[in-house]
């Protein structure tokens, strides 16, 4: 029998496909929280259990500090992914800064034994790239100006600079997890065993496309490259493109034999 993903702190079990052929866990872009993929686990194909990491410091979290540093966080994740015992056909994804933390955490899953089959990265570079900012450090205003940035529709943040009570709840684990990133560095290590598959828009501004061929150097198996029309978020307009190329990914790499 496989087994399936149970509910932990850590981890959201939004599909519970029975059986599932595979099962995916997806990693929050920067001031996300698991429901940040509600949607994607609606709209993938049969057979996929979805699950999402639920970050410290947000959410039903928010008493818990949160973690500012990459390694530490990613192992955290990996531990608990473990702790669920094997896992067959087992799948990550992560957005932004989730793709980073879903490698990061690829690559101490396949040390420890657990294989990895498919890892998507979404809007974000490959991790040799160093990220020039340090808005971690920077006032609040500036914050919420990056967010605004980036986002598909800013009058969705604005709401911050209006309501400072709001921001004090939220700006803490967005400060926090651009620190992850603009201080993370990449460690050579060898390439992930599993399939590396980058999504990238067209117009995101943290990025250009051409970046994403980079991860290929991150993996001894398969790598496919997709492109789909949008800004950093393209994800939330384009959530069933997104999910129908994972499916079809899922189904031609590892199809059930």
């Amino acid at each position: 029998m496989r087994r399936t993903i149970a509910a932990t702190d850590w981890l959201r079990v939004l599909r519970a496909d029975a059986p599932a052929r595979h099962q995916l866990v997806c990693m929050p872009p920067g001031g996300g929280s698991a429901t940040a993929y509600r949607a994607l686990a609606t709209k993938l194909g049969a057979g996929i259990g979805v699950a999402a990491v639920q970050y410290p410091g947000r959410q039903d979290r928010l008493g818990e500090p949160a973690i500012s540093d990459m390694d530490t966080l990613t192992g955290r994740i990996a531990e608990e992914i473990l702790r669920q015992g094997p896992i067959e056909r087992l799948a990550l994804f992560g957005h932004s800064m989730g793709a980073t933390v879903a490698f990061e955490t690829a690559c101490k899953l396949e040390r420890a034994g657990q294989s990895v089959t498919t890892l998507f990265v979404s809007g974000r570079p490959a991790p040799t790239f160093v990220e020039p900012g340090r808005l971690h450090l920077a006032s609040d205003d500036e914050l919420i100006g990056d967010l605004e940035r980036l986002a598909t529709d800013p009058a969705s943040v604005r709401i911050l600079r209006d309501e400072p009570s709001l921001a004090e709840l939220v700006l803490p684990a967005v400060r926090s997890d651009y620190q992850a990133v603009e201080t993370y560095h990449y460690c050579q290590g060898d390439p992930l065993a599993g399939d590396i598959a980058a999504l990238v828009s067209t117009e995101d501004p943290t990025m250009v496309p051409e970046q994403a061929d980079q991860w290929r150097d991150h993996t001894m198996g398969s790598f496919e490259r997709a492109l789909f029309p949008g800004g950093h978020f393209y994800l939330d307009e384009k959530v069933s493109e997104v999910a129908d190329f994972i499916t079809r990914s899922l189904a031609r790499h590892h199809s059930v034999a």
